[in-house]
């Protein structure tokens, strides 16, 4: 009986292969292990700390303004006009305070106002700008520089993650028509009424931050004339930044601090 020979040269490649094998699943496991813990920290932990960040915010910007009373001033209007503090639309008075009418802006990246969007259950601080790194993914609601404060006539323009670092625009799509929204400063609430929505557009559609809010992609979307405007816009579908979703809504009421 012969007894079969095993070369040496045959049992190492066997050995390598197991090695190479051994070492690919290695690797893969730890390759998912890390891709598993990047999607917990942009799903989770982003959310976590946005939102803790956010919150305080909110707070601080509560005491701030319960420690110091806002300046009114009241200039009489020529020719039997309202005054410099009163604004009419659509036949209702609605009282604006200095700060928002002839204020100096806020700085860049400073939290100065808050968003309440009921429908949402949403209390956010609006933050001057849109930087990912300074405002949007601290959880905070940017506004477009070079659009309108809250309260004065044209378009005061907004932008919000709808996914990651706080998500705070994520269910926005829940918006109906004639939901409110409304914008809190130093000086007064402001409180929009939704009436117009566009559920997708071009993410370089410039018209629907425009004083006078229209989309240049779909032109049947928007407004024809002057008026007191709230922009919301966030990126759709989720987990993408392909497009952006715009809700659109009208000053209704004023209510000084």
């Amino acid at each position: 009986m012969r007894v079969p020979v095993v070369q040496h040269r045959s049992r190492r490649r066997r050995a390598l292969r197991r090695r190479a094998l051994w070492t690919g699943g290695e690797f893969l496991v730890t390759a998912g292990v890390v891709l598993l813990l990047l999607v917990v920290h942009q799903l989770w932990w982003t959310n976590r700390e946005a939102r803790r960040g956010a919150e305080h915010q909110v707070q601080a910007l509560e005491r701030q303004w319960a420690t110091s009373a806002p300046t009114v001033t009241s200039t009489p209007g020529a020719s039997g006009s309202p005054s410099a503090n009163t604004r009419t639309t659509g036949g209702s008075s609605r009282r604006t305070t200095t700060t928002e009418a002839t204020g100096t802006d806020p700085r860049p990246s400073q939290a100065y106002a808050i968003l309440t969007i009921p429908r949402l259950h949403l209390r956010v601080p609006i933050a001057e700008g849109v930087s990912k790194k300074n405002v949007l993914n601290k959880g905070y609601v940017g506004h477009y520089p070079g659009t309108q404060q809250p309260g004065q006539a044209g378009n005061f323009a907004l932008a919000g993650h709808r996914n990651t670092h706080g998500e705070p625009f994520r269910y926005l799509p829940r918006l109906r028509l004639k939901d409110t929204v409304q914008v809190e400063t130093s000086a007064a609430t402001y409180t929009y009424t939704v009436d117009k929505i566009l559920p997708q557009t071009s993410a370089a559609d410039s018209g629907v931050i425009r004083p006078v809010p229209r989309s240049i992609v779909k032109a049947a979307y928007g407004y024809s004339g002057p008026g007191y405007y709230v922009t919301l816009t966030t990126c759709t579908p989720e987990f993408t930044s392909k497009y952006r979703m715009v809700v659109w809504g009208t000053l209704t009421s004023t209510r000084p601090r």
